[in-house]
């Protein structure tokens, strides 16, 4: 009996992994437009339009429909060094919010939020709403996802690679910081905190989207060398970095004391180690892909991957790494009105892609 159990687990694996191969050859791939070279985030306008920026300092529209791309006028100037760049784009009606590396004087740059309005091809009234006081020439860990809920703009923030940062109170760096659509920084989650402080305690979170079963934001964050996570931010929350991490140094040994967790601190609710480089995030509610339901997608830049992570009782569960090597680095995962799947690969003529049956 035990020797059959053997051959009925050995089958049933072979069954799952062809099974598995059968049904991505069903999906069908394809590139909408042209080129674009190093896209980062994109925003639906209407069910067919989409905004896709570019790092270098370029937005476009695209139709889904004609795959035409219209490039925007009046974008503000970036930051253009190595992780810095025009990054997030949110869109909530008529306004359009930017998340981009504001350059300042002497070189330096800082995370910073921007809103203007869209007529036609063009940006109108733009104006800074934030700029962080994490200030300097480093082109690292800029963090920059925005989520847009009914009162608030969340907005993250990286380390800007001083990793002690993420633990200072006086600084906005390693943080999720909300705002009002007004602009306006909303109170602090902790008494003494920073106007407008959430979370603290992250290193470079670069993905992040509403639960719409649960209303709980998500975010996953780039660890060192492994340690990535995805976290569910609690208002006044530390989430460790650098105190804590599952991740190792680039040249070898612990992080810190070696711990993973600790009083005082929140628990990741997923961790890859090794890391998989994760960008982009969005839970997927649509039917046309009936096996990633109720799942969370998550891009792969290490891995040029799409990850599906599949969750029970509103907790990651297990995982499945798709399109393996098929458009390169995935920067970001949207879900489009008629449920297939947008992706947009972070190459130096990468651009837009529509995953649909």
């Amino acid at each position: 009996m035990k020797k059959l159990s053997y051959i009925t687990i050995i089958i049933g694996i072979f069954i799952f992994y062809f099974s598995s191969l059968h049904a991505e050859d069903e999906y069908k791939l394809e590139r909408i437009g042209g080129p674009i070279s190093h896209p980062w985030g994109m925003s639906q306008i209407t069910d067919t339009d989409w905004l896709v920026t570019a790092r270098s300092g370029a937005m476009y529209k695209i139709d889904l429909r004609t795959h035409t791309h219209q490039p925007i006028q009046n974008i503000p100037p970036v930051f253009d060094k190595n992780q810095g760049g025009l990054l997030d784009v949110a869109v909530q009606g008529s306004d359009i919010y930017l998340c981009y590396s504001r350059p300042l004087e002497n070189g330096q740059a800082a995370t910073a939020l921007y809103k203007a309005r869209l007529e036609g091809d063009q940006l109108h009234d733009g104006r800074p709403l934030f700029t962080s006081n994490q200030i300097s020439r480093s082109g690292r860990h800029f963090g920059c996802r925005i989520v847009l809920s009914d009162k608030f703009i969340y907005l993250s923030l990286g380390d800007r690679g001083a990793r002690e940062s993420a633990q200072d109170r006086a600084v906005y760096a390693g943080a999720v910081i909300r705002l009002g659509t007004d602009g306006q920084l909303a109170p602090a989650a902790l008494r003494g905190d920073l106007a407008g402080s959430f979370t603290k305690g992250h290193r470079n979170p670069q993905g992040m989207a509403i639960n719409p079963e649960t209303g709980e934001i998500w975010v996953h964050e780039h660890g060192p060398k492994g340690g990535d996570e995805v976290n569910i931010l609690k208002a006044g929350a530390n989430y460790g970095w650098p105190v804590l991490s599952y991740g190792r140094e680039y040249f070898g040994g612990q992080i810190g004391d070696g711990r993973t967790t600790a009083p005082g601190y929140t628990d990741p609710v997923w961790v890859w180690v090794p890391s998989i480089a994760p960008s982009g995030m969005a839970f997927y509610t649509a039917d046309m892909f009936p096996e990633f339901k109720g799942g969370l997608l998550v891009g792969s830049l290490k891995f040029r991957s799409l990850y599906h992570l599949r969750l029970k009782s509103g907790r990651p569960v297990s995982e499945q790494a798709l399109l393996k090597r098929k458009i390169g680095r995935v920067r970001d995962v949207a879900v489009a009105a008629d449920g297939s799947i947008l992706l947009l690969s972070d190459e130096a003529s990468g651009g837009l892609y529509r995953l649909s049956r």
